[in-house]
């Protein structure tokens, strides 16, 4: 299945063909394609080069480990993504490695990173569904992340699959035109909540 977005204005294929299922295909992800997912996310941007990300990934070949991330997502969460053959966590480092003071950006860095890793996924006909309901504390506990860094998202990573086979009303949700605000009311010009004259048409 695919939902490729209806754009006001021309962006590039991988933009509009990116989207979050609920429903994933029972089909394995290559190794290949994986390590070209985090690789992707390697290579983001960041300040000062910090590269404050990290992920725990597995696959359901690997049963226990599976479960184990599995177990850091919310129940809702675990619900549907227990289907999806990859699940991970993305961490954030909440300190400069060089200095110990707080990075202010690293939540913007991670994201850089999860997107990167969202096109590359896109553009290999994967889906990825992020998810911020997860349980930060179970994952330190689990997977011994250290105090300067913290799970901030899970990732259900596969082939997207068919609507038809969630309950309601995620399968509504699978289902339902993807829509966004509209740009006047996200660039501003002279003053906050002011169009810029670029998306004023």
């Amino acid at each position: 299945m695919s939902k490729v977005a209806i754009t006001d204005y021309p962006v590039h294929a991988l933009i509009a063909n990116r989207w979050s299922p609920y429903a994933f295909a029972d089909r394995d992800v290559a190794a290949e394609d994986l390590r070209a997912l985090f690789e992707a996310a390697r290579w983001a941007a960041s300040a000062f080069n910090a590269q404050p990300w990290s992920y725990v990934v597995a696959s359901r070949s690997e049963p226990e480990a599976f479960e184990r991330v599995l177990s850091c997502l919310v129940e809702g969460n675990q619900s549907w993504a227990r289907h999806a053959p990859v699940l991970a966590l993305g961490i954030v480092r909440e300190t400069f490695a060089h200095n110990g003071k707080a990075n202010g950006t690293a939540l913007h860095d991670l994201g850089l990173a999860s997107g990167n890793l969202l096109l590359e996924a896109t553009a290999r006909d994967l889906s990825v569904h992020q998810m911020a309901g997860i349980l930060p504390d179970r994952a330190r506990e689990v997977f011994g992340i250290p105090d300067h860094s913290r799970a901030l998202t899970g990732l259900a990573i596969g082939h997207a699959g068919a609507p038809e086979r969630l309950p309601e009303p995620l399968r509504e949700r699978d289902l339902m035109r993807r829509e966004r605000r509209p740009l006047r009311e996200l660039v501003f010009g002279a003053r906050w909540g002011e169009p810029a004259p670029l998306v004023k048409e």
